[in-house]
């Protein structure tokens, strides 16, 4: 089982952080939409995503992506053991991509997602979780 460390921001311009972060990965997004771009990276493992759909520029939230619905369910056995609140989505549709999630809140209010990607959709999509102090598509 892999794990890939998630960061997703928010931003204002998307164009002006295409070229900011394609540069500083040295490679072009592998996803690339009007409002999102997305780099799966290898060095560093990462999925790095940003997108311009109107939330405050910043971050938005990190997370653990999962290759597989045992190791989800393990991220999720990890998330209980913080004993915050947590919570449930399955088939969620969000960037661009329908995927299960667990969703945690750290002490800081910084909302962490660990998921596993079913599939791509044709649309951003909007899904929604537990109450955080970030405002994203993902983390309400």
């Amino acid at each position: 089982m892999m794990k890939r460390f998630h960061v997703h921001i928010s931003v204002d311009n998307l164009q002006d952080n295409i070229r900011f972060y394609s540069a500083l990965f040295g490679t072009e997004p592998s996803i690339s939409k009007l409002d999102y771009a997305k780099w799966m990276l290898d060095d560093p493992y990462i999925n790095f995503a940003i997108s311009a759909r109107g939330a405050k520029p910043g971050l938005d939230h990190v997370g653990i992506q999962v290759d597989s619905e045992e190791a989800l369910i393990e991220m999720n056995h990890r998330l209980a053991q913080a004993d915050l609140p947590a919570a449930e989505q399955k088939n969620a549709q969000c960037c661009y991509a329908a995927s299960n999630k667990y969703w945690a809140v750290d002490p800081q209010g910084i909302a962490w997602e660990a998921f596993h990607s079913l599939t791509t959709i044709p649309v951003f999509g909007q899904d929604t979780a537990i109450p955080t102090k970030t405002e994203s598509c993902c983390a309400a």
